[in-house]
């Protein structure tokens, strides 16, 4: 019969203790891809969809915020990855967002097991007013240009 030795044993848990209460322990990272990856400011679009690595039964669907924002509705992917949708005028109306620059959003969260995970996206946001197959651009007055206008476009997530 094996013994185990009590002063091994001892310092693995002051060890653990020690891990745990450190903070050492740290939110997982997962990939993150936000569509749609131009947000147009002027756009009807209702909602912003990310898409996650990372289980969908493993997420605590209260916790999960972008930028701040509460979720709006989730459901799991074809390969059974969380992907959380975000009202598109929250987004659009985010302090500091910057029109004709890229920006980086922040999905944050808790698993079920209340470990944090996190993950960044850039996207680029414009501000383009459409309508009728023209886009009106207006940081500019009186520019246009055509857009292609299929039905459910890209931003209708």
């Amino acid at each position: 019969m094996r013994k185990s030795c009590p002063v091994f044993s001892m310092t693995m848990a002051l060890a653990l203790v020690g891990l745990l209460s450190t903070g050492s322990l740290r939110a997982l990272e997962i990939p993150i891809k936000v569509s749609p990856n131009v947000l147009n400011i002027g756009s009807q679009s209702k909602v912003v969809t990310v898409h996650t690595g990372i289980a969908y039964g493993l997420v605590d669907v209260t916790s999960v915020y972008l930028n701040g924002i509460a979720i709006k509705s989730w459901k799991a992917d074809a390969r059974g990855e969380f992907v959380a949708k975000f009202s598109s005028d929250a987004v659009k109306t985010l302090d500091g967002l910057r029109i004709d620059e890229e920006n980086t959003l922040l999905l944050q969260g808790l698993t079920r097991d209340k470990q944090e995970f996190w993950g960044e996206a850039t996207i680029l946001v414009i501000d383009v007013e459409s309508g009728g197959g023209q886009a009106r651009d207006r940081r500019k007055p009186g520019g246009t240009r055509t857009l292609s206008t299929r039905p459910g476009g890209p931003d209708r997530d």
